[in-house]
C-alpha cells in the first residue's frame, strides 16, 4: 500500500489539506537536511488491508491491540522515518478512526 498523500484524501472527499504519511516523511527528512527523490511505499506494520475474494483491497479495522509491538534490527546505519497514520476517514485506525500515539524506542544491540 502506497503512502497516503493529499491527493488520496481528495479522492476520499476531503476538500482541505489533510495530514498524510507522504508529507510526514518529507517534512521529517527536511529537518535532517535531506530531500527524498520520491516517497517509497511504507512498511505498514499494523494495518489490516486484505485482498477480497473479488481481487480488490479492503480497508479494515486493525486486528492488533494496544501494547502489541515488533522489534526491528538494523545491521548498518539507517534513517528510519516513522509516521503514525493520520487516516481518519476509513476504519483502518480502529472503530473511532482516530490516530493514536505510537511510541518507539531505539535500543543499542548487545555487544
Amino acid at each position: 500500500m502506497a503512502a497516503c498523500d493529499n491527493e488520496r484524501y481528495g479522492l476520499l472527499g476531503c476538500t482541505d489539506y489533510h495530514d498524510n504519511c507522504a508529507d510526514n516523511l518529507r517534512s521529517g527528512l527536511q529537518e535532517l537536511g535531506a530531500e527524498p527523490a520520491w516517497v517509497p511505499s511504507p512498511l505498514n506494520l499494523f494495518m489490516n488491508i486484505p485482498w477480497t475474494q473479488e481481487g480488490a483491497l479492503s480497508f479494515e479495522a486493525p486486528v492488533t491491540k494496544s501494547g502489541d509491538y515488533i522489534i526491528l534490527r538494523a545491521n548498518q546505519d539507517v534513517i528510519v522515518a516513522f509516521s503514525a497514520c493520520p487516516q481518519d476517514i476509513l476504519p483502518i485506525n480502529g472503530q473511532h478512526t482516530e490516530p493514536t500515539e505510537a511510541p518507539f524506542q531505539v535500543i543499542d544491540a548487545p555487544s
